[in-house]
């Protein structure tokens, strides 16, 4: 099996976890046509081979990103425009993605970057409460609700001919946090290393933005 077909019978499988309070709405594009369509032209396009790639470890996806292409922090005007795969969705622009497609151009464009490495979620299912994006750690007793998803979720994926040399936490907060502590019990990976959450950057230091970048390219070598 080619990376592609591992990765998307990944994502057919997803399922949220079984003790998720009702209030939260769950974001599974995998489910809906369109969604799947995207999602299947992209994995082809890019991991339709047998490469070793290195993770990279998002939060979970939001509701004008991933939760709606099915591609980790790719929004739908990037996902036509740079990865060349029209879609139907509302082509409005997400600041993570707008950031990881300016460190992917600069590290020499989509398939470039994507041959060497592979970015998910912690949960690759996305949340809403109210109407706005959820990340999986602000729910309270969160840790007994996704704690045994998480661990599944990592093992599968390692399937995915994945370098375990390394893995990158995108974000320094509570999702590093999680993922050391998961990697300290399971020997998932040799090393985590940190790199800025885009949202950060976009929101609170966009002045520094090419700094930011600069650290991504060099952590990722």
């Amino acid at each position: 099996m080619l990376v592609s077909d591992r990765i998307l019978e990944f994502y057919q499988s997803l399922a949220p976890p079984t003790k998720l309070p009702k209030k939260v709405e769950t974001m599974n594009p995998y489910q809906s046509q369109d969604g799947w369509e995207a999602t299947t032209q992209f994995y082809q396009k890019y991991y339709a081979d047998n490469n070793a790639r290195q993770m990279l470890f998002g939060i979970n996806p939001g509701r004008f990103g991933g939760g709606i292409t099915g591609v980790p922090f790719t929004d739908p005007l990037l996902l036509e425009e740079v990865c060349e795969i029209p879609n139907p969705f509302n082509k409005r622009a997400e600041l993570s993605s707008r950031f990881i497609y300016e460190m992917i151009d600069n590290y020499g464009g989509p398939k470039a970057f994507y041959d060497k490495f592979y970015i998910t979620g912690m949960s690759p299912l996305g949340y809403i409460m109210d109407g706005k994006n959820l990340n999986y750690y602000d729910l309270k007793d969160w840790q007994q609700i996704f704690e045994k998803d998480i661990v599944r979720w990592i093992k599968d994926q390692l399937t995915f001919n994945i370098d375990t040399s390394v893995a990158y936490s995108i974000g320094q907060g509570q999702n590093l946090k999680l993922l050391k502590q998961l990697n300290d019990k399971h020997q998932f990976f040799e090393d985590i290393v940190p790199v800025p959450h885009p949202r950060w950057v976009m929101q609170y230091r966009l002045k520094r933005k090419q700094e930011f970048i600069d650290e991504y390219l060099q952590k990722l070598g």
